[in-house]
């Protein structure tokens, strides 16, 4: 058996990487003959090896069904049909219909199209099958294996729409019969494990779990009223009326096992809590619910929110899971706790007139009774379920009266004197609780910084999660703080204790925190920065070893890494203004920036980047170490990191725009030839979409605006590559970006640019083309292209830099023509930047007033329903992570051409032409023209009729003021300094 499994997973591993490989030039490493013979062969093996075989002979079958169904593999589905029809072949069809149908699970309706197919020659059989086996009488273990199979075909087949086939009432009844019999069923006791890890994947525990799932779905999917088609609605209300409340009433039967303490596995009861919580908004289901709502509410749900032996259990043996299970998103999904909280949220949120008074008394009656018991009888669990109920349901009590004015003293007495319980998850949930509401106004500020040291002090705790969950509730508290003097005394102990944390859990919140006290200190973490950046190198390089130990876990090493990364930024952020800490900080973070530029770093390289960014940005000098990383980002760029241009694109203009000499003088790494190598294989590439070279243009902009009269030997390389891509450039943005890059070459050199177009015989349509651009308007008067300011600016300067050409250069109609553009390009961009200055004063006023609403109503159960208050699918589970990805595959991103496509003004890199003002620079330069030619200059102005003549008034009157604007400028920054 260990040969047979050895080979199994052999084979697995071999299919996976040889049957379909990646790249469509690579030539097959399975020959059609060999693939054919695969196929011929595979099935009939499902029924005959054992389990363990069967699970690495399925991923097998999965892999060559996504690569060759249906067209290399058409007669699949035949087999499948041929199978379903003999006794002792149907669980090897229902194995292989699984596989296939969840081939499309996730497919957008265009890609479903098979899968409609596969429905309808299958679905009367399986039906039939699924009807015999639910009628069986002491049913085998067997039968649950081919029932739970049958229940994961419908689920991938319905996930995202109901095949028409289904929308047939007896059809979708049949199917409904079934399943409704499965929910109100018993499970089987006799065979049950006794070990509750096993017994949760019992089959009949599957089953019973399935078919919650499928029910759970066509509720909050199908049997929503808010659905749009109009046969969907019809739908809805059929689902509504004829099953859901039926399913509901099951749900509540199954609840009571909780009641008689019965067995009952948590996915199980975290779903059903699901559909109880998605029927709190719907009047007829609320209805339903409310004559059994205090045993439910009291009886059911609040003993799921207390500490159990479980968790002590967990507690005790193993704190590092009790924390990562506690702060992981995923265990959340499938957590009974998590579930009960939601119900009691959305039930005090929606239907709170009726049940959050009895609720909260509920409540309260338990910290009384815990207050007047004696230590060795005090409801500590009931305790620990009552201040998760507190906090959970925090927003709600701080907007509501007349909750809201004793949350204070409710703190004071029932939540702080647990920060010294000697019970230590009550000094968990304190800190926790504390965190909820560290945002509220304390009428005692001394009641605050009680807390506040509280918390510091559980950062010391002797258990684990009280120390974690400190951490997380400092975070609140330093960002509630008004007065950081109430953090500055404790601050060095406070990060003494944090770091010592961060060598015992790795959990990206914590970084999170150290995120927030960065930020809320700013400059004056800059004692602590050099230790904080080695503390988080070195918490970095722990999490990336735990990650690349470990590929199955959950991956929270890798997350915690990240957040190293980011905390990093943060801290070099806050100390931008003290150049020198960078030269200290430089040799700790060389080796991640080394290692993790190369493709090491795939996973972090956005978060490196913005590290490499800011070291070349802020350092006094970027040092020869740094400039060792350009070869590996040039590396990275031209292999696989195209996707991170944008990001690439700002060390790299540091790189240039402020170590200009030594990029200019280096011959070995020759820097000038290494950007122009990787430029040129972007822009030529045909293969790449416009929207992935947009960096490529602002890189060459960078260039030809820091190196001014240095690199005129590149100028027609540039020049030819960014005509070419521009014949063939669709998107709007990019045609806008390769003219500035002439217009950018104009102003390094006007004569050299032009003799350029003239030699590549372009001059006339390249001027063509960009005047064409210019005059381009929508309906309202707004300009199509060169949309933002800093467009403008470089057209200007551009075209400006013609004006001052010599006549044999220029002839009068295109001096005439330039001229004229460039002053309705410079009225434009005067009015921009009047326009945006005005925009930004006003989105100033409006912040200080800024005040989030609360979407916080309630549903008035004595009116009749409306659609508006009915809430919309629930996202269970891994669903959650399964269709996000799956709809960045499939829906197609905005692509808006109205929109400003790339970053706004105010997210611009800054650039030499920022000291340039452009209504200066343009009208010294037509005073040049009138002083060089004056007979010329004459012509000019004849041929301007009354309305460029007013402009052409109206820029030179512009200029004069903007040379005042600019002295005064200067002098308000001399007295600064």
């Amino acid at each position: 058996m260990a040969v047979r499994q050895v080979a199994s997973i052999h084979f697995k591993n071999f299919i996976a990487k040889n049957w379909s490989p990646n790249d469509p030039d690579e030539s097959p490493k399975v020959l059609e003959s060999d693939k054919a013979m695969v196929r011929e062969n595979i099935l009939g093996f499902i029924v005959q090896v054992p389990p363990l075989l069967r699970a690495q002979l399925g991923e097998s079958i999965k892999t060559i069904i996504h690569s060759d169904y249906p067209e290399q593999w058409p007669s699949l589905l035949h087999w499948v049909t041929h199978n379903l029809e003999l006794q002792n072949q149907i669980f090897g069809a229902l194995y292989v219909l699984r596989v296939l149908a969840r081939k499309y699970e996730f497919k957008s309706e265009d890609e479903r199209i098979p899968l409609y197919h596969i429905v309808e020659e299958t679905f009367p059989r399986l039906l039939s099958i699924f009807s015999k086996l639910v009628q069986i009488v002491n049913p085998p273990i067997e039968v649950a294996d081919l029932i739970k199979l049958i229940c994961k075909i419908f689920w991938s087949s319905i996930y995202l729409e109901i095949p028409k086939q289904l929308f047939d009432p007896n059809v979708f009844n049949a199917w409904m019969v079934l399943f409704i019999n499965l929910l109100e069923r018993p499970v089987p006791v006799e065979g049950q494990p006794i070990d509750p890890e096993i017994r949760k994947s019992w089959g009949w525990w599957k089953v019973k779990k399935w078919t919650i799932h499928i029910l759970n779905r066509l509720y909050t999917r199908f049997g929503d009223l808010k659905l749009q088609k109009p046969e969907s609605k019809a739908f809805a209300q059929m689902f509504q009326k004829t099953y859901a409340g039926k399913i509901l009433a099951c749900h509540m039967q199954l609840l009571n096992a909780i009641l008689t303490g019965d067995y009952l596995p948590d996915r199980v009861i975290n779903l059903v809590l699901q559909y109880l919580t998605n029927s709190v908004t719907k009047n007829s289901m609320y209805q339903m619910m409310q004559p059994q709502i205090d045993i439910l509410l009291f009886e059911i749900i609040f003993p799921l929110m207390c500490f159990n032996d479980k968790d002590q259990n967990l507690w005790d043996e193993d704190p590092h899971e009790y924390v990562r299970k506690g702060y992981d998103i995923i265990e959340d999904l499938y957590s009974p706790r998590t579930a009960a909280m939601d119900f009691v949220s959305e039930l005090v949120r929606k239907r709170g007139k009726n049940n959050l008074q009895k609720f909260i008394h509920f409540v309260v009656d338990i910290f009384r009774r815990y207050d007047e018991a004696p230590a060795d009888l005090k409801p500590y669990r009931q305790k620990d379920g009552a201040l998760l109920a507190i906090g959970t349901l925090c927003d709600k009590l701080k907007q509501t009266d007349p909750y809201k004015s004793e949350l204070e003293r409710m703190l004071v007495q029932h939540v702080f004197p647990e920060f010294s319980s000697r019970v230590g998850h009550l000094r968990a949930k304190a800190a926790w609780v504390a965190g909820q509401y560290a945002h509220i106004n304390f009428s005692d500020p001394n009641n605050f910084r009680q807390a506040m040291h509280c918390i510091v002090s559980g950062m010391r705790d002797p258990d684990l999660p009280v120390r974690v969950d400190s951490v997380f509730a400092l975070r609140s508290f330093v960002e509630a703080c008004k007065d950081l003097d109430e953090i500055r005394p404790i601050l060095p102990q406070l990060l003494d204790e944090f770091f010592k944390l961060m060598n015992e859990v790795e959990n990206e919140d914590l970084v999170f925190t150290l995120e927030t006290i960065v930020d809320k200190f700013g400059e004056e973490m800059a004692p602590y920065a050099l230790g904080l950046c080695q503390n988080l190198a070195a918490a970095f390089w722990r999490c990336m070893a735990s990650s690349e130990a470990d590929d199955e876990a959950d991956d929270s090493g890798a997350l915690a890494a990240v957040g190293c990364l980011r905390a990093i930024s943060t801290i070099l952020e806050s100390i931008s203004s003290l150049p020198h800490l960078f030269i200290q900080i430089e040799p700790t973070l060389l080796p991640i920036m080394r290692r993790m530029l190369t493709s090491d770093g795939q996973d972090v390289y956005e978060e490196v980047l913005e590290i490499v960014s800011y070291m070349t940005f802020f350092s006094p000098t970027i040092s020869l170490d740094m400039w060792s990383l350009w070869p590996l980002m040039m590396e990275a760029l031209n292999d696989w990191a195209i996707d991170f241009f944008e990001n690439i694109l700002v060390p790299l203009d540091n790189y240039i725009s402020r170590g200009t000499d030594h990029f200019l003088a280096c011959k070995d790494p020759d820097y000038q030839q290494s950007l122009w190598n990787a430029l040129q294989s972007i822009m030529m590439d045909e293969n790449m979409e416009d929207s992935d070279i947009e960096p490529a243009p602002k890189l060459i902009e960078v260039l030809f605006q820091n190196c001014k009269g240095n690199v005129d030997p590149w100028v027609e390389h540039y020049l030819r590559i960014t005509i070419e891509r521009l014949r063939r450039t669709q998107k709007p943005y990019l045609k806008c970006l390769l003219v500035q890059v002439i217009a950018n070459a104009l102003y390094y050199n006007p004569l050299l640019t032009l003799e350029t177009l003239n030699k590549l015989g372009v001059a006339a349509d390249i001027f063509n083309h960009w005047f064409a651009m210019l005059q381009q308007v929508k309906k309202s008067g707004a300009r199509v292209n060169f949309k933002r300011e800093h467009d403008k600016k470089v057209c200007c300067l551009g075209l400006t830099s013609l004006i001052g050409l010599p006549a044999d250069k220029i002839p009068a109609e295109a001096l005439d023509r330039i001229f004229k553009a460039t002053l309705e390009l410079l009225v434009a961009y005067k009015d921009q930047v009047a326009e945006n200055k005005k925009q930004n004063e006003e989105d100033a006023d409006d912040m200080d007033g800024f005040d989030a609403d609360e979407d916080d109503e309630e549903v008035d159960s004595d009116k009749e329903m409306g659609l508006d208050d009915e809430d919309g699918d629930e996202v269970s589970s891994l669903e959650l992570q399964k269709l996000a990805a799956e709809a960045r595959g499939f829906l197609p991103a905005d692509e808006d051409d109205d929109s400003d496509d790339g970053f706004s003004d105010d997210e611009e890199l800054q650039s030499p032409i920022d000291e340039v003002d452009p209504f200066i620079f343009f009208v010294e330069t037509v005073q040049g023209l009138q002083a060089s030619d004056p007979a010329r200059f004459q012509n000019l102005m004849q041929t301007l009729d009354f309305r460029y003549q007013a402009l052409a008034s109206g820029i030179a009157q512009h200029a004069e003021e903007r040379k005042v604007e600019i002295e005064k400028e200067k002098l308000e920054k001399a007295n600064a300094q």
